[in-house]
Protein backbone atom coordinates (compact mmCIF):
# COMPACT_ATOMS: atom_id res chain seq x y z
CA UNK A 1 0.00 0.00 0.00
CA UNK A 2 1.26 3.77 -0.59
CA UNK A 3 1.06 6.07 1.80
CA UNK A 4 -0.74 9.37 1.34
CA UNK A 5 2.65 11.17 1.91
CA UNK A 6 3.67 9.50 -1.10
CA UNK A 7 1.30 9.81 -3.21
CA UNK A 8 1.70 14.22 -1.81
CA UNK A 9 5.40 13.71 -3.02
CA UNK A 10 4.86 12.38 -6.31
CA UNK A 11 2.14 14.56 -7.33
CA UNK A 12 4.74 17.68 -6.31
CA UNK A 13 7.25 16.10 -8.80
CA UNK A 14 4.77 15.73 -11.43
CA UNK A 15 4.08 19.67 -11.27
CA UNK A 16 7.45 20.60 -10.99
CA UNK A 17 8.28 18.50 -13.74
CA UNK A 18 5.41 19.88 -15.71
CA UNK A 19 6.29 23.33 -14.67
CA UNK A 20 9.75 22.94 -16.10
CA UNK A 21 9.30 20.95 -19.02
CA UNK A 22 6.69 23.81 -20.28
CA UNK A 23 9.60 26.33 -19.36
CA UNK A 24 12.29 24.07 -21.79
CA UNK A 25 9.47 24.00 -24.39
CA UNK A 26 8.62 27.79 -24.61
CA UNK A 27 11.94 28.86 -23.99
CA UNK A 28 11.77 30.40 -20.60
CA UNK A 29 14.61 27.65 -19.63
CA UNK A 30 16.98 28.09 -22.84
CA UNK A 31 19.17 25.46 -24.11
CA UNK A 32 22.18 24.77 -22.17
CA UNK A 33 21.42 26.58 -19.57
CA UNK A 34 22.15 25.84 -15.83
CA UNK A 35 19.49 24.53 -13.34
CA UNK A 36 20.49 24.72 -9.94
CA UNK A 37 18.51 23.56 -7.14
CA UNK A 38 17.88 26.16 -4.89
CA UNK A 39 17.06 28.91 -7.66
CA UNK A 40 14.25 26.19 -9.16
CA UNK A 41 12.81 25.46 -5.63
CA UNK A 42 12.86 29.08 -5.22
CA UNK A 43 10.64 29.46 -8.55
CA UNK A 44 8.66 26.34 -8.50
CA UNK A 45 8.33 25.29 -4.77
CA UNK A 46 8.51 22.27 -3.31
CA UNK A 47 11.52 20.73 -1.53
CA UNK A 48 15.18 20.75 -2.64
CA UNK A 49 14.58 16.79 -3.17
CA UNK A 50 11.05 16.88 -5.47
CA UNK A 51 13.16 19.16 -7.46
CA UNK A 52 16.04 17.09 -7.91
CA UNK A 53 13.59 13.84 -8.50
CA UNK A 54 11.77 16.16 -11.05
CA UNK A 55 14.59 16.92 -13.08
CA UNK A 56 16.12 13.10 -12.72
CA UNK A 57 12.65 12.27 -14.34
CA UNK A 58 13.47 15.14 -16.94
CA UNK A 59 16.57 13.90 -17.92
CA UNK A 60 15.37 10.13 -18.56
CA UNK A 61 13.20 12.16 -20.78
CA UNK A 62 15.80 13.90 -22.60
CA UNK A 63 15.02 17.45 -22.03
CA UNK A 64 17.54 18.14 -18.98
CA UNK A 65 21.11 16.82 -19.03
CA UNK A 66 22.74 15.34 -15.40
CA UNK A 67 26.71 15.60 -14.94
CA UNK A 68 28.27 14.30 -11.63
CA UNK A 69 30.22 17.58 -11.37
CA UNK A 70 28.15 20.22 -13.07
CA UNK A 71 24.65 19.17 -11.90
CA UNK A 72 21.56 19.64 -14.36
CA UNK A 73 21.31 21.83 -17.23
CA UNK A 74 18.57 22.28 -20.18
CA UNK A 75 20.11 19.79 -23.25
CA UNK A 76 21.27 21.07 -26.32
CA UNK A 77 18.73 22.07 -29.06
CA UNK A 78 20.81 22.34 -32.25
CA UNK A 79 20.16 21.59 -35.89
CA UNK A 80 21.62 18.15 -35.45
CA UNK A 81 19.25 17.40 -32.71
CA UNK A 82 15.87 18.17 -34.29
CA UNK A 83 17.31 16.08 -37.62
CA UNK A 84 17.82 13.50 -34.70
CA UNK A 85 14.52 13.67 -33.36
CA UNK A 86 12.79 14.03 -36.57
CA UNK A 87 14.75 10.76 -38.13
CA UNK A 88 13.53 9.13 -34.67
CA UNK A 89 10.10 9.88 -35.06
CA UNK A 90 9.50 9.24 -38.86
CA UNK A 91 10.52 5.63 -37.90
CA UNK A 92 9.19 5.09 -34.36
CA UNK A 93 5.37 6.85 -35.04
CA UNK A 94 4.15 5.17 -37.83
CA UNK A 95 4.66 1.88 -36.52
CA UNK A 96 3.02 2.86 -33.61
CA UNK A 97 0.12 4.35 -35.75
CA UNK A 98 -0.21 1.25 -37.84
CA UNK A 99 -0.42 -0.56 -34.96
CA UNK A 100 -3.09 1.70 -33.13
CA UNK A 101 -5.28 1.65 -36.77
CA UNK A 102 -5.14 -2.50 -36.18
CA UNK A 103 -6.12 -2.91 -32.85
CA UNK A 104 -8.10 0.29 -32.12
CA UNK A 105 -11.88 0.18 -32.14
CA UNK A 106 -14.95 2.54 -32.75
CA UNK A 107 -14.11 3.88 -29.04
CA UNK A 108 -10.76 4.80 -30.06
CA UNK A 109 -11.64 6.33 -33.38
CA UNK A 110 -14.33 8.67 -31.43
CA UNK A 111 -11.75 9.76 -28.92
CA UNK A 112 -9.25 10.38 -32.16
CA UNK A 113 -12.28 12.43 -33.52
CA UNK A 114 -12.90 14.33 -30.07
CA UNK A 115 -8.92 15.32 -29.82
CA UNK A 116 -8.85 16.40 -33.44
CA UNK A 117 -11.68 18.73 -33.04
CA UNK A 118 -9.96 20.33 -29.63
CA UNK A 119 -6.88 20.49 -31.85
CA UNK A 120 -9.29 22.50 -34.91
CA UNK A 121 -10.42 24.73 -31.55
CA UNK A 122 -6.98 25.49 -30.44
CA UNK A 123 -5.90 26.52 -34.19
CA UNK A 124 -8.75 29.04 -34.29
CA UNK A 125 -7.73 30.35 -30.27
CA UNK A 126 -3.91 30.56 -31.59
CA UNK A 127 -4.76 32.04 -34.96
CA UNK A 128 -6.99 34.83 -33.23
CA UNK A 129 -4.58 35.30 -29.55
CA UNK A 130 -1.17 33.74 -30.71
CA UNK A 131 1.13 35.01 -27.56
CA UNK A 132 -2.69 34.01 -25.34
CA UNK A 133 -2.85 30.67 -27.06
CA UNK A 134 0.37 29.54 -27.87
CA UNK A 135 0.23 26.76 -25.21
CA UNK A 136 -3.18 25.09 -25.49
CA UNK A 137 -2.41 24.83 -29.19
CA UNK A 138 0.58 23.16 -28.58
CA UNK A 139 -1.39 20.66 -25.67
CA UNK A 140 -3.88 20.23 -28.03
CA UNK A 141 -1.08 18.99 -30.80
CA UNK A 142 0.15 16.93 -27.95
CA UNK A 143 -2.96 15.52 -27.15
CA UNK A 144 -3.62 14.70 -30.69
CA UNK A 145 -0.60 12.71 -30.88
CA UNK A 146 -0.98 10.79 -27.38
CA UNK A 147 -4.54 9.91 -29.18
CA UNK A 148 -2.97 8.06 -31.77
CA UNK A 149 -0.45 6.08 -30.43
CA UNK A 150 -2.89 5.04 -27.28
CA UNK A 151 -4.89 2.47 -29.01
CA UNK A 152 -1.15 0.29 -30.44
CA UNK A 153 -0.94 -2.35 -27.34
CA UNK A 154 2.58 -1.33 -26.73
CA UNK A 155 3.27 0.62 -23.27
CA UNK A 156 6.96 0.81 -24.58
CA UNK A 157 6.55 2.49 -27.77
CA UNK A 158 4.03 5.05 -26.38
CA UNK A 159 6.43 6.40 -24.00
CA UNK A 160 9.44 6.84 -26.45
CA UNK A 161 7.15 8.12 -29.25
CA UNK A 162 5.40 11.03 -26.29
CA UNK A 163 9.43 11.73 -25.36
CA UNK A 164 10.86 12.39 -28.55
CA UNK A 165 7.60 14.57 -29.55
CA UNK A 166 8.30 16.32 -26.36
CA UNK A 167 11.70 16.77 -26.71
CA UNK A 168 10.53 18.51 -30.38
CA UNK A 169 7.93 20.70 -28.66
CA UNK A 170 10.30 23.52 -28.43
CA UNK A 171 11.78 23.63 -31.58
CA UNK A 172 8.01 23.65 -33.04
CA UNK A 173 6.99 26.60 -30.25
CA UNK A 174 10.06 28.63 -31.30
CA UNK A 175 9.19 28.23 -35.65
CA UNK A 176 5.50 29.45 -33.83
CA UNK A 177 6.85 32.59 -31.99
CA UNK A 178 9.25 33.09 -35.11
CA UNK A 179 6.32 33.11 -37.70
CA UNK A 180 7.62 29.96 -38.93
CA UNK A 181 4.89 27.71 -38.39
CA UNK A 182 1.26 28.21 -40.19
CA UNK A 183 -0.98 26.54 -37.40
CA UNK A 184 -3.50 26.45 -40.58
CA UNK A 185 -0.96 24.00 -42.10
CA UNK A 186 -0.67 21.83 -39.23
CA UNK A 187 -4.33 21.73 -38.68
CA UNK A 188 -5.00 20.88 -42.54
CA UNK A 189 -2.34 17.97 -42.16
CA UNK A 190 -4.07 16.68 -38.94
CA UNK A 191 -7.46 16.71 -41.12
CA UNK A 192 -5.98 14.57 -43.72
CA UNK A 193 -4.52 12.40 -40.82
CA UNK A 194 -7.94 11.76 -39.37
CA UNK A 195 -9.82 11.45 -42.59
CA UNK A 196 -7.00 8.46 -43.75
CA UNK A 197 -7.22 7.26 -40.39
CA UNK A 198 -11.56 7.15 -40.27
CA UNK A 199 -11.03 5.45 -44.12
CA UNK A 200 -8.60 2.25 -42.78
CA UNK A 201 -6.18 3.52 -45.18
CA UNK A 202 -2.71 2.48 -43.50
CA UNK A 203 -0.62 3.60 -46.65
CA UNK A 204 -2.07 7.47 -46.38
CA UNK A 205 -2.35 8.02 -43.06
CA UNK A 206 1.32 6.98 -41.93
CA UNK A 207 2.57 9.31 -45.27
CA UNK A 208 0.03 12.42 -43.65
CA UNK A 209 1.76 11.49 -40.51
CA UNK A 210 5.14 11.13 -41.62
CA UNK A 211 4.86 14.39 -44.20
CA UNK A 212 4.00 16.09 -40.49
CA UNK A 213 6.54 14.95 -38.64
CA UNK A 214 8.76 15.87 -41.49
CA UNK A 215 7.85 19.37 -42.06
CA UNK A 216 9.13 20.71 -38.44
CA UNK A 217 12.52 20.37 -40.68
CA UNK A 218 11.34 22.75 -43.73
CA UNK A 219 9.54 25.04 -41.07
CA UNK A 220 12.70 25.74 -39.42
CA UNK A 221 14.70 25.96 -42.26
CA UNK A 222 17.18 22.81 -41.67
CA UNK A 223 17.87 20.53 -44.82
Amino acid sequence: MFSRKGQDDRSIVALIAGAVRRDISFGDLPPDAKLKIEELRRRYGGSNHSVREALTQLTAEGLVEANAQRGFRVSSATEEDLRDIIRMRAELDPIGLRWSMERGDVAWEGRLMAAGHAADRATEQVLAEPEVSALAWDEAGRAFHAALMEACGSPRLIAVTARLYDQSRRFRLANLREGLCDPRAVAHRQKALLTAILDHDQHAATDHLVADIESDLARAGVR
